[in-house]
Parts: C-alpha cells; sequence; structure tokens
C-alpha cells in the first residue's frame, strides 16, 4: 500500500509513528508474493467497495494500477465484479430465513428450472455453496437475475480466476465488511485455482491496511485545525 504523500507534511507531529505506518503499510509488499499489477487491482477493489468507498484510495490504486500494466478492461472488469457485493443482505438473511421457515415447512424438490439453474451456477461461477440453497428455493428468478449479472466478469472477463478469487478475499475480509462465509469460500476456490498461502496471506495483509485511512483523512484536517 502507497501511504498518502499528505502525511508527509505532517509526520513531524510524531515520527517514530510515522516510521511504524508506513512499515506497516508497506510491508506486505516486501515478499513479493504478489505481482505489482494485481496488488494494486486488489488495493484498488478493496478502496471501491461498497462497504467502504474511500475516494482518495480509489483514484490512487486505480493510478497505481495502470502504471503497473493493468488494462482499462481489467480495472472495469473488478468494478463489475464488485458491483455484486450487495447479494451479501440475501446470502446472510436467506439462511435465517429458511432456519425459520423449517419449522412450519419443508422445502419442496429442485423443480428441472431449479436444477438447470444450479447446474449454470457451477458451469459459469465454478462452484456451489449450501447458502445458495434457499435463495434457488425461494426466489428462483432472482437467483437468475443474480446468476446473470455476477457471472458476466466472469464469463467474459479477462482476469485469471485464481486472480479474482484473491479479490473476493480481499473484499470480503475487509475491515468493513468481514464476511466470513464468503471469505471462506472464497479461499477455497483461490486454493482450487493453485493460489499459494502467501498470495492468500499478502491479500489478507494488503486489506489490514486499511485501516491506516483513518489517520491520512484526519490528521491533515487535525494539523488545519490547530493554532498556527
Amino acid at each position: 500500500m502507497t501511504v498518502d504523500p499528505a502525511l508527509q507534511r505532517v509526520r513531524a507531529r510524531d515520527p517514530a509513528f510515522h516510521a511504524h505506518l508506513v512499515r506497516f503499510a508497506e510491508l506486505p509488499t516486501h515478499d513479493g508474493a504478489l505481482e505489482p499489477k494485481v496488488r494494486e487491482l486488489i488495493l484498488f477493489a478493496l478502496n471501491a467497495s461498497v462497504s467502504h468507498l474511500h475516494l482518495p484510495g480509489i483514484r490512487r490504486h486505480l493510478r497505481g494500477a495502470l502504471d503497473a500494466g493493468a488494462t482499462p478492461q481489467e480495472v472495469h472488469e473488478v468494478l463489475q465484479m464488485i458491483s455484486a457485493l450487495g447479494i451479501h443482505a440475501v446470502t446472510i438473511g436467506v439462511p435465517i430465513l429458511t432456519e425459520l421457515l423449517a419449522e412450519t415447512r419443508e422445502p419442496p424438490p429442485l423443480t428441472d428450472e431449479q436444477e438447470r439453474l444450479k447446474a449454470a451456477f457451477r458451469a459459469k461461477r465454478g462452484y456451489w455453496n449450501a447458502f445458495w440453497d434457499g435463495l434457488l428455493d425461494l426466489d428462483p428468478s432472482f437467483f437468475e437475475a443474480y446468476l446473470e449479472f455476477s457471472a458476466h466478469p466472469w464469463v467474459h472477463g479477462v482476469i485469471p480466476d485464481k486472480v479474482k478469487e484473491l479479490l473476493a478475499i480481499a473484499w470480503d475480509a475487509s475491515t468493513t465488511h468481514m464476511y466470513e462465509p464468503g471469505l471462506r469460500q472464497h479461499m477455497a476456490n483461490a486454493l482450487g485455482h493453485g493460489a499459494t498461502p502467501q498470495e492468500i496471506m499478502e491479500t489478507l495483509e494488503l486489506a489490514a491496511t486499511l485501516g491506516i485511512q483513518s489517520y491520512e483523512t484526519a490528521l491533515p484536517i487535525l494539523a488545519e485545525e490547530l493554532p498556527a
């Protein structure tokens, strides 16, 4: 992670802390498990996530990704992928609903159309998780709409599947999201696509640097508000 240059103007307030902050922000890059372009795409995705939306970070890491060799198509693909993050309202809520309904209702067997949709999800997204069962049962039309929406960058995109899964790990692990079911699933998917433990660790470490933005954002304001 690149520290905002604006902090250089205020580091005199606590030089020792500033040094620790810079080391913490930059340490994930030292092992080099991820190529620079992938690292910047991950940081771009973290900042562009609807659960974060940090505009200075979006701009900084968009430029960083392009400078590292990312194409406009790859950047656009990241935005397409992360636009589906809102589905977690469903994947968290529907299992609770189905659990409550189970007290009075047996879920019916899947229809031929539901079986077709389940197979299409496996084919286009490359996995299946039990948290999709309830949605497929309760609203197959919405499930189909989500499938086509979320699968578009997987079917038509250029980013390798392993990198897609690392991106998903990052925004699910983000301190402003922390979506454990998705994190577990996308870690398993990433390992299945050949990701190394070191690549996953570096992805998590990049996500861990988001907390620095509290300091980056507020400290310059503090400096403006203090008497000269």
